[in-house]
């Protein structure tokens, strides 16, 4: 395992995916998908910060025109499966199968290369540690998809923090910090950044003291505060997980204002790459 030359950086990112629901075929409401990656796109361009949109190939069949929009903006767009599985729900085949149809769908909406994945909430762990070399063998120049920390669903805690090539392509892990002895956990992204009090938050900025990429995601739902109550498939039925995704949605697009404010070295991921000297 080799580590990479770094310097600070901030790289932002949206899981472009739909909320999905614990039944098949329920449907609370249209979707409003569009709507709010407006918002997101809104946000990006008033801070003047470049993302990476890790989207998912059924969202891609149906959105093409918000894909075509996205990169017309300037943005990175990555795979983020095909249909949303985790990753111990594939061997090394069916795998591959998924990433080339997800990647198809993605390339063909936006007619651009996509060189970057990132699993479905993070389940890239030591036990689906084959899915490097299948990302590699297929083409792509990295990841970010280990959260490397304990996890009430999927983490990998002695992977550490810094970008590492794994089997030919580059792992960028999420950012974790500890809390108030707790942890550490992702603060800087999802639940954790939209739940926990913003000026909290704010001290455990890493900006000024380290020299590891900031690694920030978020979702579509993470700023819809007026959808009704469903359940997430990914929470597996917990439902106190569940209730802390809709918390708090409508103080999220400040707080991210706030970190964009904070962290202005904002880079799209094969940005960072290219700036790092990051080669295959």
């Amino acid at each position: 395992m080799k580590s990479a030359p770094l310097t600070l950086s901030l790289l932002f990112s949206i899981d472009l995916e739909e909320f999905y629901p614990a039944k098949p075929g329920r449907d609370p409401r249209s979707s409003l998908l569009e709507g709010l990656v407006e918002r997101y796109l809104d946000l990006l361009k008033r801070h003047q910060t470049r993302a990476t949109f890790f989207v998912v190939g059924e969202v891609a069949r149906k959105f093409p025109g918000l894909l075509r929009k996205i990169a017309d903006a300037g943005h990175e767009l990555g795979c983020h499966g095909d249909r949303h599985l985790t990753l111990d729900q594939f061997n090394p085949e069916t795998f591959a199968a998924d990433l080339r149809a997800n990647r198809a769908a993605v390339e063909s909406a936006a007619g651009i290369r996509v060189h970057g994945f990132r699993a479905p909430l993070l389940s890239l762990t030591a036990r689906c540690a084959w899915a490097h070399a299948v990302l590699a063998r297929e083409g792509f120049t990295y990841s970010s998809s280990v959260l490397p920390a304990a996890n009430p669903l999927f983490g990998w805690p002695d992977f550490g923090a810094a970008p590492c090539r794994q089997d030919g392509v580059w792992e960028i892990p999420v950012t974790v910090s500890k809390f108030f002895g707790l942890g550490p956990l992702p603060l800087f992204s999802g639940t954790y950044f939209r739940v926990l009090p913003w000026w909290l938050v704010r001290q455990r900025l890493p900006v000024s003291r380290s020299p590891l990429p900031l690694i920030s995601y978020f979702h579509p739902y993470d700023i819809d505060r007026d959808q009704p109550w469903t359940i997430h498939a990914g929470v597996r039925g917990n439902l106190p997980m569940n209730a802390l995704l809709f918390f708090r949605r409508g103080s999220l697009p400040r707080r991210i204002a706030g970190l964009l404010r904070a962290c202005p070295q904002g880079n799209t991921y094969s940005e960072y790459i290219k700036r790092q000297c990051l080669t295959l």
